[in-house]
């Protein structure tokens, strides 16, 4: 697992914990403070629990730890080969063109080696240059936080003029799609960007006058009974969303997750693919989404 985004994470947030120690004894709620920082809010259930019932000795009772010098985290050579790897997805220009490289290591692997299954064909073109432009100016948006006027194609393929305050932006698996979040002067705060024809910085100071729905975001509930590592398969097949988990008993757990509702079909057959493992509890509206998916299932005699 040493590639998985939640494990690596697990690594960070244990190591700010040692370097705190080592500067002086650290508390239980520095520690928690720590964990909030560096990590995902679920990981409160694993990472303290570890640490605190000397599963993972690396803090003494008394908050001290053993080690005399500050942890570092050197790159492997199996981990300069994954990032060679990744050199090679398209998706990388997106972010600029300077890239890491090891001329001594041969990648993982290469892209032909991955076969993808169960997701769109049509996904954003990420080689085109019009696109990388976009993209990084956004990117440069939502750091910076100011407006943007963007010309995009609407369904009817007309253009459409807009200026947005950029947020986020998301990704769907699914679709392999980049979606642009923020708040507009008009029409919906959500924006494909393989629909956008311009984008530029807006010279007009109209932050104020920006407004951003929330819509689109929805939230689904759902009970899981910890059996056969059900948790960390949830957490894992769920890691890209935003989410809250909640321990009701030594067995049972409470999930929070956060999706666009474009991505409502696609939640509902992740959700079912866990079987009866999970429980959906709210809202009713997705209920419902389950029970009509499980019947016209019952009809096909799937």
């Amino acid at each position: 697992m040493i590639f998985s985004e939640l494990y690596s994470t697990y690594y960070q947030t244990v190591a700010a914990i040692l370097k705190a120690a080592i500067d002086h004894p650290v508390e239980a709620t520095e520690m928690r403070h720590i964990v909030e920082e560096h990590a995902f809010g679920e990981s409160m259930l694993h990472i303290l629990p570890a640490i605190e019932e000397q599963r993972w000795q690396l803090i003494t009772p008394d908050g001290k730890t053993p080690l005399q010098k500050e942890p570092s985290m050197p790159l492997t050579l199996l981990e300069k080969r994954w990032l060679k790897a990744i050199a090679h997805d398209p998706r990388i220009r997106l972010f600029g063109d300077e890239f890491f490289d090891f001329p001594d290591v041969e990648p993982l692997f290469l892209p032909e080696d991955i076969l993808v299954f169960d997701h769109y064909a049509d996904g954003d073109d990420y080689t085109d240059e019009a696109y990388i432009h976009h993209f990084r100016l956004i990117l440069d948006a939502i750091k910076h936080q100011y407006p943007l006027k963007i010309t995009l194609q609407n369904r009817r393929e007309n253009p459409l003029v807009m200026s947005v305050l950029p947020h986020s932006l998301e990704y769907s698996e699914k679709d392999d799609k980049f979606r642009l979040i923020g708040s507009s002067d008009r029409y919906g705060s959500t924006i494909n960007l393989w629909r956008i024809i311009s984008c530029e910085k807006c010279q007009d100071s109209i932050k104020g006058k920006l407004t951003k729905k929330t819509e689109r975001q929805r939230r689904v509930v759902f009970e899981l009974v910890d059996q056969r590592k059900t948790l960390e398969r949830v957490l894992l097949h769920f890691a890209h969303y935003e989410k809250e988990a909640e321990k009701l008993d030594e067995k049972h757990y409470r999930i929070t997750v956060v999706y666009d509702k474009d991505d409502e079909t696609e939640m509902v057959i992740r959700i079912l693919s866990f079987g009866p493992m999970i429980k959906v509890t709210a809202p009713q509206h997705f209920v419902e989404l389950i029970k009509q998916r499980l019947i016209h299932q019952k009809s096909c005699g799937l």
